[in-house]
């Protein structure tokens, strides 16, 4: 399922550049053309650095935190942490009351169960409008502190997993979902109210989204949504996941094209099997500190996915003594490409919605033709 989730995350990451290019000529000091590409000059000051985390189990989690560097190390950059809620246990809570009373601002990072989807999207709002309440009794029983509650909004990878060795139901799963605003249009409604209601109990509510999503908001689509199964809310805070690891052959660029869009950007991904800088693998540390520049010339909120990955290649210490006055350059060729493949998703977002014209037009003259070849036979 991990596997099957990152390929279509990439997928996705590779098709939704978006509003590319459009501001170019009004970049002033902050980022000056060169032959070469773009280049982008950092904001002097570092901004406000969320790490995602503890998503692999209490036992990875506990690893993590017993070393006390790591919590040194979070406290020297004043750095939030968003903690995977994938369970009430006793032994996560000991974790966050730690973390509480260190002075980590801590965010709760909502999940389902694996069992129930994991993800937050269409076709588990019930799910998570329970998990919500579970959480919050939680909370209130053993009083911990969040500085933020996170949803966590991506497509149903388990369905899609589960369909994976079945094609044919898969593509008609997929065209049954791509026709059903309804479901979208619920789901948007109850996860619209898990919104008001944490907000109403004191919570800050973010959401972290997809990055074809600032592409649906330009047509006024929900082609995407409605074939994925993500959900168009807005909390206090929006994170947009541009995780470049999956998209090297553009990798900036899409923080360049979408950043200017975004109140928030999360970047990634920094753990992996494979080896750093690789292929598919994690970003390596000159990858890392460039995304981190581009992301922050945009906004002063940038989460990071995931601490796992930072602490064990390293990035904490090198993140506290980090110049973020720097300049990175963008090669022309990255930004190039963003822009053709932003072009090339709004186009098609605006057509999908007469595609089921279309396609009767095409079966319309298909009869039409078989008719007349008919016709002609007879009168052979």
């Amino acid at each position: 399922m991990k596997r099957l989730s990152r390929t279509l995350l990439s997928i996705s990451v590779v098709l939704c550049m978006s509003e590319a290019g459009v501001a170019l000529p009004q970049l002033g000091s902050a980022a000056s053309n060169e032959s070469s590409g773009i280049r982008v000059q950092g904001p002097g000051i570092p901004p406000q650095l969320g790490f995602a985390c503890c998503d692999r189990g209490i036992v990875q989690m506990q690893a993590l935190f017993a070393d006390p560097g790591v919590i040194a190390a979070l406290k020297e950059l004043r750095a939030q942490v968003a903690v995977a809620i994938i369970d009430f246990s006793p032994e996560r809570v000991e974790i966050v009351h730690r973390l509480n009373e260190d002075g980590v601002p801590v965010i709760a990072w909502i999940v389902l169960a694996p069992e129930d989807g994991y993800y937050l999207n269409a076709d588990t709002a019930s799910k998570a409008a329970a998990r919500v309440g579970e959480f919050e009794k939680w909370t209130n029983e053993n009083g911990l502190r969040w500085a933020a509650v996170g949803l966590d909004i991506e497509p149903n990878f388990g369905e899609f997993a589960q369909l994976k060795a079945h094609r044919w139901r898969l593509f008609t799963t997929l065209v049954r979902n791509s026709f059903n605003g309804h479901r979208i249009a619920e789901a948007r409604r109850t996860y619209s109210t898990i919104i008001a209601e944490l907000q109403g109990h004191g919570y800050v509510v973010q959401s972290y989204q997809m990055p074809y999503l600032p592409a649906e908001r330009s047509v006024h689509s929900t082609a995407l949504d409605r074939l994925l199964g993500t959900v168009d809310v807005r909390g206090n805070e929006e994170y947009l996941m541009l995780y470049t690891s999956f998209a090297r052959p553009v990798g900036a660029g899409m923080i360049w094209s979408l950043g200017r869009n975004a109140q928030a950007i999360a970047i990634g991904v920094t753990d992996g099997d494979t080896q750093a800088g690789s292929g598919m693998g994690p970003l390596d540390w000159n990858e890392f500190s460039r995304d981190l520049i581009v992301a922050s010339h945009y906004t002063s909120h940038v989460g990071v996915y995931n601490l796992e990955g930072c602490v064990r290649q390293g990035f904490l210490p090198r993140l506290q003594t980090m110049d973020w006055s720097q300049s990175v350059v963008l090669p022309a060729a990255s930004i190039q490409r963003a822009e053709r493949t932003g072009r090339i998703l709004r186009t098609a977002l605006r057509i999908f919605p007469y595609i089921p014209f279309l396609l009767l037009a095409a079966l319309v003259l298909l009869v039409l033709l078989v008719r007349r070849r008919l016709l002609r036979r007879r009168k052979a």
